[in-house]
């Protein structure tokens, strides 16, 4: 059974009220909200298993700790999960990317499909899908279900986010009780817009500068 985990780490919480901040511009923007991924990336990777491995130092032949198990694969909701991909690389630098492209109909908040493209061993990879906002919960369900179909294990996916609403956690946990959903901050509500309250805005176009 998956969870819920808020990553109340100082640093995270620092830089999560820098980027709510209107008086933060484009180039800073993006720059934290790399940063924040970075950290976040740093906590959900403490369950991933370990091996021994012989090795040679300058000095003697040791047993020490790499990481074993499944490989990674990082799956950001386009556009704005485009901003988390290059913090988790810092972290994950073997890591595959895919891609799920979604936008969102702004009368009836409905996601839809218009791009997947995805690693051939899906099925094999413990899968981190990034998106700054959990907000309805429906583009997340939308990624999953397009993970899914390909051949991705559901009980591999783990969510990643800045910002969640309760809604979207609901409605994410109601469909697939087995992902783990991480997110630095559970926010109060959705406004009528379908926005997170106090939320920072529209990620995309923080991140990339358009309205």
């Amino acid at each position: 059974m998956g969870q819920v985990t808020v990553m109340d780490h100082p640093l995270i919480q620092h830089k999560l009220t820098i980027i709510r901040q209107t008086t933060t511009g484009t180039k800073d923007f993006r720059e934290v909200v790399s940063e924040i991924a970075m950290l976040m990336a740093y906590e959900v990777t403490r369950d991933m298993p370990l091996e021994d491995v012989v090795i040679e130092t300058p000095l003697v032949k040791s047993v020490q700790k790499q990481l074993s198990g499944k490989k990674v694969a990082i799956i950001p909701i386009l556009r704005a999960g485009l901003g988390m991909v290059d913090g988790f690389l810092a972290m994950l630098p073997a890591a595959k990317v895919g891609h799920v492209g979604l936008y969102r109909d702004e009368e009836t908040f409905e996601p839809h499909e218009y791009f997947v493209k995805l690693p051939a061993d899906i099925a094999e990879r413990q899968l981190f899908v990034v998106d700054p906002m959990l907000a309805t919960g429906g583009s997340a369900v939308a990624a999953i279900e397009a993970l899914v179909r390909r051949g991705a294990k559901s009980d591999n996916i783990k969510f990643i986010c800045l910002v969640a609403a309760p809604e979207g956690v609901k409605v994410l946990k109601d469909t697939y009780p087995e992902v783990e959903i991480i997110t630095a901050a559970l926010d109060e509500r959705l406004n009528e817009q379908g926005y997170i309250l106090p939320g920072l805005g529209d990620a995309g176009d923080r991140l990339f500068g358009t309205k």
